[in-house]
């Protein structure tokens, strides 16, 4: 019999596609692969760090495999893997703790792959030589994840990426291309891309993220391809106006503000400014104002006094974006944050994090609503839930039609009807 395999990831979507492409590389040895839940001979978790509750997840995770069958291979490899890789060798019933400098090897031949006496670590420091690994997600029947860029040089106050990922890189456009067009071949119809500064694309490889853009656009086969995070002082006019022109290209951005404070901008070590960031949704907006806009933001960072976060709340009532994604700001080691004082209380922190909450469920209720009446191309999904059939809008619309098996992977024009409160239209075709 064939050797039960299977993962689980942690994190992030560029994490998401990593642990993807792993899972495929088992699988081409002949792995069977399983859900986490079940008995598997090897495990692999793809770790987080942003925070200390993902920390607190990963290592739960590890637990449970460990549970589900004490005499597996546990492979432990991701971002907490490498910022803490000794902390993690010390579960007992771990085997291997890879750090992402190496964690292209676990895609070697594994035959080898064996319980240890003693945890096998395999970790590097030298954020500057780091591999990058290619990936794109397979998991999906109809999205897919392909990582374009890993790593980030801007170093923020509160963050620990660039230690965990290594400085900015990219794989050339060539070898994207070639990777898109074998997503296409399996009959993915969207494309997202994603890495940790995308943007920032061509850094190792002497090229820049438009002509990345307008490569892509030449394939056959996909019909829908997204940007994801982007950040805002590298998101300039000329790429807005190449997604926003070009049909293959989703009316769909996610830019990170971080803060409305501008003095909490430059405590983080932000490169932009509030009204820089006001700028690039104006203009998107003015150029469609369809497009769906994602915001990140973080509260609690030390020097968040009262005036400030109420500066940063104003400031973010004000954008016309669709979306908050909230963060609450958590110490990290080794970042400049984690020794400021200044510190904001934890149950401010939270009271800051509902406020937020709060205002992204009314910018999106808003959208939402702004958008019913019109008639949009909506790629299905194989979820079905209630006896219906979801999927997304081009402008990220999540939709819900009475459930018909011939709609999976398909892209239909649906008109937007009834609205529920969960931000879902359920219509008709």
């Amino acid at each position: 019999m064939n050797k039960r395999f299977a993962y689980y990831s942690l994190g992030c979507k560029l994490n998401f596609a990593e642990a993807s492409s792993l899972g495929t590389a088992f699988t081409d040895q002949a792995y069977q692969r399983v859900q986490f839940k079940e008995k598997a001979d090897v495990y692999l978790i793809n770790t987080c760090t942003v925070t200390e509750n993902a920390n607190k997840k990963s290592r739960n995770a590890i637990y449970r495999a460990i549970r589900n069958n004490p005499d597996a291979v546990i492979i432990v490899t991701g971002c907490y893997a490498q910022m803490e890789p000794e902390k993690l060798a010390s579960i007992r019933g771990v085997d291997y703790v890879i750090g992402n400098h190496d964690k292209s090897c676990i895609i070697n031949p594994t035959e080898n792959l064996h319980k240890q006496e003693q945890p096998v670590i395999m970790h590097s420091t030298n954020r500057k030589n780091m591999n990058i690994m290619p990936a794109w997600s397979s998991g999906e029947r109809t999205r897919s994840f392909l990582k374009i860029q890993d790593g980030c040089d801007n170093f923020c106050s509160y963050c620990t990426i660039p230690y965990a990922r290594g400085s900015s890189r990219n794989l050339p456009v060539s070898q994207l291309i070639t990777q898109a067009k074998t997503i296409a071949s399996n009959g993915f119809k969207e494309i997202i891309l994603t890495g940790v500064n995308i943007a920032d694309f061509g850094k190792s490889t002497n090229e820049n993220f438009l002509s990345l853009l307008k490569a892509l656009s030449k394939l056959d086969g996909i019909k829908r391809i997204r940007v994801s995070s982007t950040e805002p002082d590298l998101l300039d006019n000329d790429i807005v106006d190449f997604v926003l022109e070009h049909p293959v290209f989703m009316p769909h951005f996610h830019i990170p503000l971080q803060s409305g404070s501008n003095e909490m901008l430059k405590r983080m070590r932000r490169n932009y400014s509030p009204d820089l960031f006001s700028d690039r949704i104006n203009y998107i907006k003015q150029k469609n104002k369809d497009a769906y806009i994602g915001v990140d933001i973080i509260v609690g960072v030390p020097g968040e006094t009262d005036a400030l976060f109420q500066q940063s709340l104003d400031f973010a009532s004000s954008l016309d974006v669709a979306f908050f994604h909230v963060f609450t700001f958590s110490q990290r080691p080794g970042t400049k944050a984690f020794s400021q004082t200044e510190q904001v209380p934890i149950h401010i922190r939270r009271e800051r994090s509902q406020a937020l909450h709060e205002l992204s469920r009314k910018k999106e209720m808003a959208f939402y609503r702004s958008q019913a009446g019109n008639t949009r191309p909506v790629l299905f999904e194989s979820k079905i839930r209630d006896n219906m059939i979801h999927g997304f809008t081009d402008n990220y619309l999540h939709v819900a039609v009475p459930v018909s098996h011939e709609l999976i992977n398909q892209i239909q024009p649906v008109y937007l009807d009834k609205l529920k409160n969960n931000c879902i239209f359920i219509s008709k075709l």
